[in-house]
């Protein structure tokens, strides 16, 4: 009986992060959401002023973040759903692997995971992904993006700052 006690407290040690998972499904639930409505209530490239240098812009990404690659023949649709298919196995499995004390990590991983997912489905379904945040500074203009980035954005940030949160030794702050 003690191996079996074992086994139940690894895989409970091991998968401890994977709790964290909920945050991505929001993520998902909420990037979705929002791109429906956006979607569902304003016409394509019309611009609506909600504040001073914001609009929202209904607009279509074939290519990657800021449009890379968006002139592309096509070819680039199935090249980021399977790249964000192959990271978000990696981000699970590195969630997976994560020590009781990496918390910050955990939420940094399942924002980046449930953005990817997120805009993963709009290429699968749509054949690109749905933006709609549009900012701007008089004549410069940000590039439109949705939620899925903003937390891809958010949860790489957090990873940037961990470098600088964790003592030099390698341990965890």
């Amino acid at each position: 009986m003690s191996g079996l006690t074992g086994v139940v407290m690894t895989e409970g040690k091991a998968g401890s992060k994977l709790k964290w998972l909920w945050l991505a499904v929001l993520v998902i639930v909420v990037d979705l959401g929002t791109k429906a409505m956006a979607t569902a209530m304003l016409t394509y490239a019309n611009p609506v002023p909600v504040l001073p240098s914001f609009n929202l812009t209904l607009l279509h990404n074939t290519g990657a973040a800021f449009s890379f690659l968006a002139n592309a023949d096509g070819w680039q649709r199935w090249f980021f759903v399977a790249l964000a298919l192959v990271v978000s196995v990696v981000l699970v499995t590195w969630l997976r692997k994560l020590k009781t004390n990496e918390t910050w990590t955990a939420i940094a991983i399942v924002l980046i995971l449930g953005g990817a997912l997120g805009n993963v489905y709009d290429r699968v379904v749509h054949g690109y992904v749905v933006d709609f945040l549009h900012f701007y500074w008089q004549d410069w203009h940000f590039p439109a993006f949705n939620l899925a980035d903003t937390a891809i954005t958010i949860g790489a940030a957090m990873m940037i700052l961990d470098l600088f949160r964790k003592p030099a030794d390698g341990g965890d702050a």
